[in-house]
């Protein structure tokens, strides 16, 4: 008589039905991913939590470890992925307000969390490999890359880096920007489940759990990304190389919220010009400093030809600024500029933003996006993006870079302006959009990140708050309140040394991305090797 799964051998103790165990196992699986994408979260501003990132990636890989199916490990990552974003991006729902409800914002979840579903189905092909958790991280960071191209010409927001705006790890972005600090995070904790995991295995024999080479890579894996960050801590530079600048940035403060402020541009640029006149009232009762640039923020005002107004105002700085501003092309398109004022001359060199906000300044699937929107018509004009030409310009004798707002969450623009000679970085942003949630702060320790990724002061300019002024090394001198008006007038230093970060450019992360598509590589030719192998020896069995 056939022997069958449901047959046990004759005299073998009973063993429970695998599909008995199942849902136990894959429930506890399961909460632990979900508890683990949260605790992700949490390691996001406004919390200063970085260190739980690593400690989540090591619980998500705990999920994954033994496990071999693919959709079971996609399931998995995509449930921590999809409670991460959830909470992440809630910032949505107050930019499309309540007409939309909630499905754009469920969608774009459900969207990103398919990428780190994937990076769990890829893990269970790598994971077999010398060096599996090395591998791992690296799939997980690579798939990061794609995501800054796809959907709607790319979303990076909530890379592994941007969580990491202080602490261990962010001196690694001076070595190989954003795409290193987020491996080294996912490194340390996908090898500390690891070695958790030959604990767990040898714990009847901890000492030679220990020893194995396995478990030697796993402790050198958890501790080498800390201790190389700490140990390039003195490494940043922080001091002037070519004087300083004293920086004024005007925050007007937005009577609205989400696309409403479509219609309350003459309102932000007259809340913009109020605090300008106060700043100046404060110059000449000597309360503050006289600055040497002003700095306005995004689309704080429009430009269709000659404005008389911002002239005069410039003029009573005596002071070039750098004015935010919608500008109005000769064929009536727009373009969400930085427009260097001259104090005697008037507006001169012009930057226009490269990295457009998918449904904010233009749409993508316009043709889709009108059956399910009753907010497009035909006087829905998308804004036209710039090519990068005057990134960098030179105003009040320094070498100013920029980017503006959403650019931030991008690695291409910074890494641009200080490659062409920016001494200091400015980012105009109108975060007024995300009402009082998390995104302002969100963007905030992007720009910290910059700064250490290029030594540069980081001078953020915010329609609504947050405004700040960022040290080389991350460090925030002074800030603004959420809708407030109010000003900051800072000193900072203008450095031309670029760092390791710059020299490298974007190496660094096809680097990591080739490193793990060959991992992927190797991963499925031993899947293979293995079930084939596996094939002969149930043949030779049968035979």
């Amino acid at each position: 008589m056939a022997v069958t799964v449901a047959d046990p051998e004759p005299g073998a103790p009973h063993q429970p039905a695998r599909t008995r165990r199942f849902p136990r196992a894959g429930l506890l699986r399961l909460a632990g991913a979900l508890v683990s994408g949260f605790a992700y979260y949490l390691s996001f501003a406004p919390r200063p939590l970085w260190w739980l990132a690593p400690l989540a990636f090591a619980g998500f890989a705990l999920v994954l470890r033994g496990r071999r199916s693919f959709r079971g490990a996609f399931g998995y990552g995509f449930a921590f992925g999809f409670v991460f974003f959830l909470p992440l991006l809630t910032w949505l729902l107050d930019f499309l307000g309540p007409d939309f409800g909630p499905w754009p914002w469920l969608g774009l979840s459900f969207a990103l969390a398919l990428y780190y579903g994937l990076a769990g189905g890829l893990i269970t092909w790598v994971s077999r490999l010398p060096a599996g958790p090395l591998w791992a991280a690296l799939v997980f960071i690579a798939l990061e890359t794609p995501r800054a191209w796809f959907p709607f010409g790319g979303f990076p927001w909530g890379r592994v880096a941007f969580s990491q705006p202080e602490g261990a790890f962010l001196p690694l972005a001076s070595i190989g920007g954003a795409p290193l600090v987020g491996f080294a995070v996912v490194l340390s904790g996908f090898c500390l489940a690891a070695l958790l995991g030959r604990l767990w295995d040898g714990r009847e024999a901890l000492t030679a759990a220990l020893r194995t080479r396995p478990a030697v890579f796993a402790a050198t894996g958890t501790l080498l990304p800390v201790v190389a960050g700490l140990a390039l801590w003195p490494t940043v530079g922080t001091g002037a190389q070519d004087g300083e600048l004293t920086v004024a940035t005007v925050q007007g403060n937005a009577p609205d919220i989400g696309l409403a402020l479509q219609g309350e541009r003459d309102v932000l640029r007259n809340n913009t010009i109020a605090e300008s006149e106060r700043l100046l009232d404060a110059i000449h009762a000597g309360k503050v400093p006289k600055p040497d640039l002003v700095l306005w923020p995004e689309s704080a005002t429009t430009v269709t030809g000659p404005d008389p107004q911002v002239d005069q105002l410039v003029a009573n700085f005596g002071v070039p600024a750098l004015i935010g501003a919608i500008y109005e092309l000769p064929d009536r398109h727009l373009q969400n500029s930085v427009i260097a004022w001259d104090p005697h001359t008037g507006p001169g060199q012009r930057y226009a933003k490269q990295q457009l906000v998918p449904f904010g300044e233009y749409v993508p699937a316009r043709k889709l996006a009108e059956l399910v929107t009753p907010f497009l018509d035909s006087e829905t004009v998308d804004m036209v993006p710039g090519d990068g030409t005057n990134q960098t310009m030179t105003v009040a004798g320094t070498k100013v870079g920029m980017f503006v707002c959403y650019e931030a969450a991008f690695d291409y623009p910074a890494q641009d302006a200080v490659r062409d000679g920016a001494e200091l970085l400015v980012v105009p942003t109108n975060n007024a959009w995300y009402g009082e949630s998390e995104m302002s702060v969100q963007q905030l320790a992007m720009s910290r990140l910059r700064a250490v990724e290029h030594g540069r002061s980081v001078v953020v300019s915010a329609v609504s708050g947050v405004s700040a002024i960022v040290a080389p090394d991350g460090t925030v001198t002074s800030s603004t309140g959420l809708f407030t008006a109010d000003s900051l007038v800072g000193r900072v230093p203008l450095r031309t040394q670029t760092t390791l970060s710059d020299r490298l450019g974007a190496w660094t992360e096809y680097g990591l991305l080739a490193l793990a598509i060959a991992g992927v590589a190797g991963g499925l030719v031993l899947r293979f090797r293995t079930r084939r192998g596996s094939a002969g020896t149930a043949g030779e069995a049968a035979d």
